[in-house]
């Protein structure tokens, strides 16, 4: 049952979302989830992670789970500073805003902490980007 649960959230992802499995939180959150039971160990790598590098970007990742919405942030502050959305797409962003609540779940779900933590704070700047798209658009 649980390797036909896998098979579908593998298809699922792939097929439907279009989402690639080298996710770096996909990763993380799928060692750990592994790395708790014992007789699946041997397929799985370890986490934490003998390796240096990959132990890094395990770490790394919660960094940028913040820092990507800040960055992406300047267009919500660009709309609401100039009072104009000259050349904003309230399609593109109210799309986002759907993937956001989709992944944001997905994140709660599976306790994900960099999921829930990145998603919600990329809902809270597509939303403010629509509200100003929708304001002053």
């Amino acid at each position: 049952m649980q390797k036909l649960l896998y098979f579908l959230h593998v298809i699922f992802c792939i097929h439907i979302l279009k989402l690639r499995m080298s996710d770096p939180i996909h990763h993380i959150d799928k060692r750990k989830r592994v790395n708790a039971k014992a007789a699946l160990k041997k397929k799985y790598q370890p986490y934490p992670h003998p390796k240096t590098f990959v132990s890094m970007m395990d770490h790394a990742v919660y960094g940028v789970s913040i820092l990507a919405p800040i960055a992406g942030s300047t267009q919500a502050i660009k709309i609401w500073v100039e009072q104009t959305a000259a050349g904003v797409s309230l399609t593109m962003f109210g799309f986002s805003i759907i993937a956001n609540i989709f992944l944001l779940t997905y994140g709660v779900i599976h306790r994900a902490v960099p999921i829930v933590i990145m998603y919600s704070l990329w809902f809270a700047v597509n939303t403010s980007i629509v509200a100003g798209i929708l304001i002053y658009g």
